[in-house]
């Protein structure tokens, strides 16, 4: 009796396991019905940009060099002063070249012989006019002899201190050793020490640079764009600059120029643009401040519209899902028009009263 009842509490164990496994696993095999969420169309302002890197930097730098080669002994300006057109930049003590300076040096000498000579044939001539040997105008001539003479001596002396100091022996400024500035602005760097050497710009040389001077009130964005996006610019479109070092401030700037050739650069043709930065009082922009410049290519504004992710395609072109009734849909064409990368202009096909399918919300 025992052993009877053992097998048949085996039996009924064994049948409720094979029933809990058989309802377990058509439980599991039971997927949840999958909810999807709507969304309508809005009204929105959509902005296709692009963006150009660059740099913030004067219109207008100026070089000073000097007039002169030598030696650097004075510096009256240092960075971010600022100068008038004319103010004194630098001195510089010149280094003659001896070859010039021994060809001077040759021409005095002969000018003071020939000024000699010409003093004594003129002296003799003066004595015989007066006796009444000779005419007047034979002693006139001697005359102008000695004023010649006397003017190469004044002429070679010139030349002399024009070689060794740098300025003629009459001038009242010595203007070629003193260096000047040739325009009006801010000193942005002064690239030379006193006792350094310098020369002048020449045939074979750009010179050394003493100071760069330039207008800060006269600032220009210089940035460079894809070849993908040039052809949609055109001049006088209007940039916002974001300016790295001045995090707080935007500013405006107008586009004014459009580079007409390319530039390779790693891989890809760059084409450089400009643009006129418009500067706000109270806030100084340093030269070369790196900055970033977006460029409103088109725009739409309070267009209908639905988020790019919303629509899907097939052969027939880009179409939604609208809700027909719970968690029911239908397939709609729709023509889409403008897009900024989240969110694209609906041209037709929709009303702000559907209810549009996100197919990337499925949820159970």
């Amino acid at each position: 009796m025992l052993k009877k009842t053992l097998l048949v509490l085996l039996a009924v164990v064994l049948v409720a396991a094979f029933a809990g496994t058989f309802w377990f696993l058509w439980a599991k095999s039971q997927e949840p019905p999958v909810l999807w969420e709507t969304e309508a169309p809005f009204t929105t302002d959509i902005v296709k940009k692009t963006v150009a890197t660059g740099a913030v930097v004067p219109r207008r730098e100026i070089d000073i060099k000097p007039q002169v080669s030598g030696i650097v002994r004075d510096i009256y300006v240092e960075p971010g002063q600022i100068v008038e057109d004319g103010d004194l930049i630098a001195k510089v003590s010149i280094v003659p070249d001896m070859i010039s300076l021994s060809n001077a040096e040759n021409r005095v000498n002969q000018a003071e012989i020939n000024l000699e000579n010409a003093e004594t044939e003129y002296r003799r001539n003066r004595q015989l006019f007066e006796e009444g040997v000779t005419s007047e105008a034979a002693y006139k001539i001697y005359d102008l002899d000695l004023k010649r003479a006397r003017e190469e001596v004044a002429a070679a002396e010139d030349s002399l201190t024009l070689i060794r100091e740098g300025a003629r022996k009459k001038a009242k400024y010595t203007t070629n050793t003193l260096v000047r500035a040739t325009a009006a602005g801010m000193v942005l760097d002064v690239p030379v020490e006193e006792g350094d050497s310098v020369i002048e710009a020449n045939t074979f040389n750009d010179g050394t640079t003493i100071a760069t001077v330039a207008d800060m009130t006269d600032m220009i964005f210089e940035g460079q764009v894809d070849e993908s996006e040039v052809g949609k610019l055109r001049e006088g479109m209007e940039l916002l600059l974001t300016v790295g070092a001045i995090d707080t401030e935007s500013f405006r700037a107008a586009l004014e120029y459009i580079a007409p050739k390319g530039v390779e650069e790693e891989g890809a043709i760059q084409f450089e643009i400009r643009a006129a930065v418009k500067l706000k009082e109270g806030v100084f922009v340093r030269a070369n401040y790196s900055a970033n410049a977006d460029i409103v290519l088109d725009r739409r504004d309070e267009t209908l519209a639905i988020q790019e992710s919303w629509l899907q395609f097939d052969d027939a072109g880009a179409y939604v899902e609208l809700e027909s009734g719970p968690q029911e849909f239908e397939r709609r064409a729709v023509e889409t028009g403008l897009s900024d990368g989240i969110n694209i202009e609906v041209v037709s096909g929709l009303t702000a009263e559907d209810r549009v399918k996100d197919p990337n919300s499925a949820s159970a």
